[in-house]
């Protein structure tokens, strides 16, 4: 690989910084000062300011998404998850698999790794994710057994059978904490089926992403980096 190139991504800098390192003798490769761009880093030891730089091709972060904040890269008017990063994490290549909407929270995996992403948003593979949703409105047995089973929605389409389980039920209230499962992704899915059988969401959480899950010691608006367990079982 092309030292500029190296340098670039395991420094988190543009190409016009790196040619100005490179310039002021900032870089050594085995003890040897580097000014050339061109030159082609193997498997050799990388020195900038006399510090050992290491290359990480991918990031992986599990952000706990707080509401308010729109998932996206970037947003001429309102606040993205990813100006929840700071200036030292922050990079131009990571972006959020999949979306949640701007009120819901809970879990979003936040990376660079494209075949990875494609892998868990990908139809054909049914990666299952789990909300807890707080609903509004009568939630009747044949009404749950229809999320159960799948059932269509408002415009026509067919959802897949999700797992459903009641956790908190006020029927005075008409109000419901529920567990849902998904093995699919439409659009505001969660919230169009339930509209399907006359409930309403009011709050909604995503505590799951195939292996992953929302930490309970994260708070919202925090993130950190997946563990070597957890990003062995999101990729195998």
């Amino acid at each position: 690989m092309r030292i500029d190139k190296y340098l670039a991504h395991a420094l988190n800098v543009g190409r016009t910084d790196v040619k100005k390192i490179l310039k002021a003798k900032r870089v050594q490769v085995d003890g040897q000062i580097i000014k050339d761009g061109k030159f082609q880093v193997t498997e050799q030891t990388v020195w900038v300011d006399n510090r050992v730089i290491t290359y990480q091709e991918n990031f992986y972060y599990l952000l706990h998404k707080p509401q308010g904040v729109v998932t996206a890269t970037k947003d001429a008017s309102q606040r993205t998850v990813m100006d929840l990063f700071s200036a030292a994490d922050y990079r131009a290549d990571l972006y959020p698999v999949g979306r949640l909407d701007k009120d819901t929270t809970g879990l979003l995996l936040i990376t660079n790794d494209g075949p990875l992403g494609h892998k868990l948003l990908s139809p054909k593979k049914h990666v299952a994710k789990t909300y807890l949703a707080t609903v509004a409105g009568e939630l009747t047995l044949s009404g749950l057994e229809r999320l159960r089973t799948g059932l269509e929605l408002k415009n026509g389409e067919q959802t897949q059978p999700a797992q459903v389980q009641v956790r908190e039920q006020d029927p005075k209230n008409e109000a419901s904490l529920v567990e849902i499962t998904i093995h699919e992704g439409k659009y505001h899915q969660v919230k169009r089926m339930f509209a399907a059988i006359s409930c309403r969401v009011v709050e909604l959480k995503r505590l799951t992403m195939g292996s992953l899950s929302l930490p309970a010691d994260l708070p919202p608006g925090a993130y950190r980096p997946l563990t070597d367990l957890e990003l062995a079982q999101l990729k195998g």
